[in-house]
């Protein structure tokens, strides 16, 4: 038997095209899509490969394609076209039936803005709070800071000497800057500073950017390294901050983003993070459109947060600093 999970997709025009690209681009590793069923309501595309006509019962397809999932991508459910009594047949043979937001939360680890609906996401399982979670989550960012601090406060001694040398005692060797944390609340997080003194003596916020002319050299080598973050560890010990979360961002940026992508202010359930899922899993990126595809990672981790993922999550952040792959 082919190891790979067989899916079936019931649609076959816009929602079922999402899965082709996603599927043409590598995003569904591990998967093999048998076909896609035409559905009345479907929105004609140009692709009609691997369309299937259902001229038999389903039931009887996936049986015959040895299906293991079956995706509802169907472009309009009020038609009623769905085959109900057989998708439950599926079901209680053990076939899994999933909706399109749920298929791209479990096969590519993030939550899809431009299919989701806000009955998702309160009928959907996940996005947990208790108090219990909070004690067990606190004292793991405690622990990993205990851990840290030995290795991390030599480092820091000589990043503030590197920095304090270069810029001949002008500025100031750590940097403080308003950013919003949990519930939409600011506070001010610690960073080393890595820019030149006054890099917004205009006023006004600005992303930082890849090749941003205003990092120091001493900058540009603790931003690689991570170092410019250690700071941060003090802000984990106040409460302010946990070790892995969404990586906190300006008011300004907030307010700016908010506006413009749906359910962004969701991913300030829970505290900030040094460390997050987007920050693993998604390239450095300083703008609104990526902003939004870090949202989706986000949302991801606000609904399945557990100690494992905080770990696993730990683990690849220390593989992308040891490797050098840079700041995100």
């Amino acid at each position: 038997r082919n190891m790979w999970s067989r899916v079936l997709v019931l649609g076959s025009g816009k929602r079922a095209t999402l899965i082709r690209e996603a599927e043409e681009s590598n995003d569904l590793r591990g998967l093999n899509i048998v076909g896609f069923i035409k559905m009345p309501g479907d929105q004609e595309q140009d692709d009609e490969s691997r369309v299937i006509d259902l001229n038999k019962r389903l039931v009887e397809l996936v049986e015959e394609k040895d299906v293991d999932e079956i995706v509802l991508a169907v472009d309009d459910r009020r038609g009623g076209g769905l085959p109900s009594k057989d998708l439950l047949a599926c079901k209680m043979s053990g076939i899994d039936i999933l909706d399109t937001v749920s298929f791209f939360e479990r096969r590519t680890g993030k939550i899809r803005l431009d299919l989701l609906y806000p009955s998702w996401l309160y009928l959907s399982d996940g996005f947990h709070e208790s108090a219990f979670r909070n004690v067990i989550k606190r004292t793991f960012d405690l622990a990993v800071v205990m851990l840290l601090l030995p290795i991390a406060l030599p480092l820091m001694v000589l990043v503030s000497i590197a920095i304090f040398v270069e810029s001949m005692g002008r500025g100031g060797v750590l940097y403080k800057q308003v950013r919003v944390k949990r519930d939409n609340r600011p506070f001010e997080i610690y960073k080393f500073r890595s820019m030149i003194a006054d890099a917004e003596n205009d006023g006004v916020a600005r992303w930082a950017s890849k090749n941003d002319s205003r990092i120091t050299r001493v900058g540009s080598v603790i931003r690689v390294l991570r170092l410019d973050e250690l700071p941060q560890l003090f802000n984990v010990l106040k409460g302010d901050m946990s070790f892995v979360g969404p990586r906190p961002e300006r008011p300004e940026f907030v307010h700016q983003l908010a506006e413009k992508i749906p359910f962004y202010e969701e991913r300030h359930r829970v505290k900030p993070g040094l460390t997050g899922w987007a920050q693993i899993r998604y390239p450095y990126g300083d703008t609104e459109e990526d902003g939004r595809q870090k949202l989706q990672y986000d949302l991801y981790y606000v609904k399945n947060f557990s100690i494992f993922m905080d770990l696993l999550i730990l683990v690849q952040t220390a593989e992308v600093v040891l490797m050098g792959k840079g700041a995100q």
